[in-house]
């Protein structure tokens, strides 16, 4: 039988959110483990858009000029409807007289995010092939049986497991919600420089959006919305349908935008379904309990259309680091009294990010709603009379600062 490991702090899933709150307090000189399922890091989705509010929460973490360095700044959103032709809104990221200001957006992959974020992490901060089966009570301690027969001690434990989180479920949340609706995404790597403007270009049908972004000189990446029929699951198992049927969707998408879904290999191309956490499941369940809290997509799944799930998983990070910083800097006494310092460094984390984490749910909710449409009458009322409405949102969510560590 295998020996019982201990640590202070078990953060469960590498992904963004894990990764940022362990960087946070190694920032803060305290260790914590992460433990991924997987072999490696996992870089699915290719690519997220970075926001203001993240990219102030990443320099907070000591990697935000790193990033920057490797994809360029954005200068702004425009809408353009396919059904009409026409521009709904154009938003810009420049303009310093606006009420937002100049905002800093870039399109950033996710396989670069995440190894920046690990490299700056200790050696053995990250233990792999480690995925949690259950999850059992000792005293104030909380004890992980991993699928191999490990069995880890830990004073707090801290859920960045995803969708279909085990910790959320242990704290008793639901599964995440099916939308109706699908993501694709793909990435373009090309051979020569796009010379594309840096611009978030987003396009509206009947029933499907779709946008692209250069993320730098050389590569772009591109999502595609859509409200499926019968064939939503079969087409998110076969790269060679779905790419087919994206660019049949867009007959009316300009040359320029369609070619690079066009050069987009097989296999940079994903497709899942859109899941997302009712706002009123975070009003009434614990985000935090005990020694045990959620962040990142076990926390808020949330739909795409605002670009701020990551952005928002980054923002966690870095308030729960501070956090769990304020209770081990205090240096209690082992047992009860470390316990409650825990529980009540916990409670601060939810009661900071509850609001704001149902805000941003319900807001992307509505936006991809009203985006999407299908109906002509809503179609009419996007392309007519909110699409500025609409694109604002983008900025106004943005305009958030989770503040500082210490």
């Amino acid at each position: 039988m295998k020996s019982m490991i201990e640590e202070d702090i078990v953060i469960v899933g590498g992904g963004i959110a894990g990764l940022t709150t362990s960087l946070g307090l190694h920032r803060l000189g305290i260790r914590s483990l992460v433990l991924e399922s997987s072999d490696c890091l996992r870089v699915s989705g290719l690519a997220l858009t970075i926001w203001e509010n993240a990219w102030k929460a990443l320099d907070v973490v000591g990697v935000g000029d790193i990033l920057r360095s490797q994809h360029i700044q954005l200068h702004g959103n425009m809408t353009i409807s396919l059904i009409t032709g026409k521009e709904t809104s154009f938003t810009s990221f420049k303009d310093n007289k606006g009420k937002y200001g100049i905002r800093e957006v870039r399109r950033v992959s996710r396989k670069l995010l995440l190894e920046t974020l690990a490299n700056e992490l200790p050696s053995g901060s990250i233990r792999y092939t480690s995925k949690v089966v259950s999850i059992q009570e000792s005293g104030f301690s909380k004890i992980l049986h991993l699928v191999d027969g490990t069995t880890i001690k830990t004073k707090v434990l801290i859920g960045c497991d995803g969708v279909h989180s085990m910790v959320a479920k242990w704290l008793g949340f639901k599964e995440a919600s099916f939308t109706g609706r699908y993501a694709a995404r793909g990435y373009a790597k090309l051979k020569t420089a796009h010379e594309l403007e840096p611009m978030f270009m987003q396009y509206f049908g009947k029933g499907f959006r779709v946008g692209a972004l250069p993320c730098d000189d050389k590569s772009v990446s591109w999502y595609f919305t859509w409200n499926p029929t019968s064939q939503g699951k079969e087409l998110a198992e076969d790269p060679v349908k779905l790419k087919q049927y994206v660019l049949n969707k867009l007959e009316n998408m300009p040359n320029g935008a369609r070619y690079f879904i066009e050069e987009t290999g097989l296999d940079t191309i994903q497709a899942v379904p859109l899941r997302y956490r009712h706002p009123w499941e975070l009003i009434m369940g614990n985000i935090s309990k005990e020694n045990v809290c959620i962040l990142g997509d076990a926390l808020h799944p949330m739909t795409p259309d605002i670009g701020q799930g990551g952005c928002c998983a980054i923002e966690d990070g870095v308030v729960l680091a501070k956090r769990l910083a304020e209770a081990f800097s205090k240096k209690p006494k082992e047992g009860e009294e470390e316990y409650k310092m825990i529980e009540e460094s916990l409670k601060k984390y939810a009661k900071e990010r509850r609001w704001r984490c149902i805000d941003l749910i319900a807001t992307s909710y509505i936006v991809g709603f009203i985006q999407q449409g299908g109906s002509k009458f809503v179609n009419f009322f996007r392309d007519y009379m909110i699409g500025s409405f609409l694109a604002v949102q983008l900025l106004k969510k943005s305009n958030y600062d989770c503040g500082q560590l210490k």
